[in-house]
């Protein structure tokens, strides 16, 4: 298929996921962003996306996941600022800004020193996303990629073994 019909079929079925985005949000915004993270996606799979039988199903089921992952790491941010938040105001002392630029520095060391495709790996996993779409974005088993996870978290504990709270 050349770019053209490629480009045809995207736009022929646009407007259906127009209408799907609209059944998760109502922001214009946020249906314009989960209609596009829902093509970059099935993009991804082309072959897929071309021959699959049941196009518009396989794209719902793409945005439907997309917006639930979207979903559970605003979620998770939301906690995680509930949570900090909740902790200021009990917090009398004044934070050293110095400080947390040298724990931010030493993470960014550490981070660096992993492989350029287990710090994308971990940069990932961070983002929220699951073993089983990173492990489809790599082309690489679950167990692997689980596994590299595991290493990396180790890896990085043991660098900052300096910051663990006793």
């Amino acid at each position: 298929m050349n770019n053209s019909n490629l480009n045809l079929l995207v736009e022929e079925k646009r407007s259906l996921l127009k209408h799907f985005a609209g059944k998760f949000t109502t922001d214009p915004d946020e249906k314009e962003d989960l209609i596009q993270e829902t093509l970059i996606r099935a993009l991804k799979s082309i072959d897929d996306f071309i021959k699959h039988p049941k196009l518009m199903s396989w794209l719902y089921v793409i945005m439907k996941n997309v917006y639930i992952n979207q979903y559970r790491k605003a979620k998770r941010t939301n906690d995680i600022h509930e949570t900090y938040i909740g902790l200021e105001a009990y917090n009398t002392t004044e934070s050293n800004k110095g400080e947390n630029k040298f724990v931010s520095d030493d993470i960014e060391k550490a981070m660096c020193n992993l492989s350029e495709e287990n710090y994308q790996i971990f940069q990932l996993f961070l983002e929220g996303y699951k073993y089983h779409e990173i492990a489809s974005y790599f082309g690489m088993p679950e167990g692997t990629i689980k596994t590299r996870i595991h290493m990396t978290r180790k890896k990085l504990q043991k660098q900052l073994k300096v910051y663990q709270l006793k």
